[in-house]
């Protein structure tokens, strides 16, 4: 069963403007599923996926082999783990000088894949990927399902709790053994422990110093980790909101897992029923609102506010000039702080938005709405 993904339309718009398109986002979130579904429309397109060793052979000679597949749609797959590729792409579409010419996908973030793609430069246009968003999935399953089981395709959709389980041990285990084996610099072992770590303060501002300490390592090499998890899309960081009203402000980023699921198993918590009753339950709502909005907004900034004097607000969006305030609360009866208003007051977003899991949407007060994950966009206007 293959489900239609929201980027489907931008994504296809930029394969007709631009001559080289990439789509990024984390391992099997159904990027290789999403770009064959679409190369149904290129019957002259050729796929060539950069893990499979038969296809590794077809560029031996990459130059000459490229370059005899001018007229088609050429995707490459797993793109980060060749990057001596890039300032090829870059000669060929300068020479063919027509949109279309390559779609690649790569498991490593636009600034990640940058390092290896200044060359394309005003050829290139990114799209960002990310595992299931709740509107996509069409009322096939419940908000307990997308909490504990996650938004990664392969675990939602095992249909068994166990076999989702054991996909997301799996995922993590291939994650640290051998994916990250790209990247210099790194011990798995660290690493698993790091995650965990971070699994525990999921949505927390981070101190790098407390788990350097705990890890045994250099504050610098804990950020460096983090910076690899975020660059492979496996955590969120999200910065302070800095305004001009000299507030004293907490400046420490919030670290969030990027996938419910995967914090559940990270957790070692198998169902709805563990994951509600552990602390971290509503900081996991806020990664699912957060992966939400990125998902539908990809133009999007996003922040959290928080002052010394008790002000918070869980994230501040700022999309074409317009700031909003979201407050995420996973409960059917939300109700908002006096830290909330405080900050409310000190951004003065255009609207604030109050995300439950219900279906039901209401008015709180003037402008501080009270909504649904899927009925959001409905409300955001700018």
């Amino acid at each position: 069963m293959y489900v239609h993904r929201y980027l489907e339309p931008s994504l296809l718009k930029s394969i007709e403007h631009f001559p080289v398109t990439a789509v990024t986002g984390p391992r099997q979130c159904g990027k290789s599923t999403l770009v064959k579904h679409l190369l149904n429309a290129y019957p002259d397109s050729i796929y060539l996926d950069l893990e499979r060793p038969s296809d590794l052979r077809k560029l031996d000679n990459a130059e000459w082999f490229l370059s005899t597949q001018k007229e088609k749609l050429i995707c490459i797959d797993e793109i980060q783990r060749h990057p001596e590729l890039f300032p090829l792409i870059r000669a060929l579409v300068d020479e063919w000088n027509k949109p279309g010419c390559f779609l690649i996908l790569g498991s490593a973030s636009r600034d990640f894949l940058k390092q290896s793609s200044e060359s394309l430069a005003g050829r290139i246009s990114y799209k960002r990927l990310t595992p299931f968003l709740w509107e996509e999935l069409e009322g096939d399953y419940t908000i307990e399902d997308y909490f504990s089981a996650g938004a990664f395709p392969r675990s939602l959709l095992a249909g068994k709790k166990d076999i989702s389980f054991e996909w997301r041990e799996s995922f993590i285990t291939t994650f640290l053994e051998r994916d990250l084996l790209q990247w210099a610099g790194f011990t798995p072992t660290i690493m698993r422990r790091l995650w965990q770590m971070l699994a525990h303060i999921n949505g927390e501002c981070v101190n790098y110093a407390t788990l350097a300490s705990s890890l045994g390592v250099s504050s610098t090499t804990v950020k460096n980790y983090i910076d690899l998890l975020a660059g492979t899309f496996m955590v969120e960081v999200v910065p302070p909101y800095i305004s001009n009203l000299g507030k004293r402000l907490v400046k420490a980023p919030k670290v969030y897992i990027a996938d419910s699921g995967i914090t559940a198993a990270l957790l070692g918590l198998h169902s709805f029923i563990e994951l509600s009753g552990h602390p971290g339950f509503g900081s996991v709502w806020e990664q699912i609102v957060l992966t939400n909005l990125r998902g539908l907004y990809p133009d999007a900034e996003f922040f959290y506010y928080r002052t010394s004097n008790g002000a918070e607000i869980d994230f501040v969006m700022k999309i074409d000039g317009a700031i909003f305030a979201i407050e995420c609360k996973a409960s059917y009866s939300p109700t908002l702080s006096k830290g909330n208003y405080l900050a409310i007051e000190d951004i003065a977003p255009r609207k604030t938005f109050i995300v439950t899991p219900s279906h039901e949407s209401w008015s709180m007060k003037k402008d501080i709405e009270v909504v649904g994950l899927e009925t959001l966009p409905q409300f955001l206007s700018f």
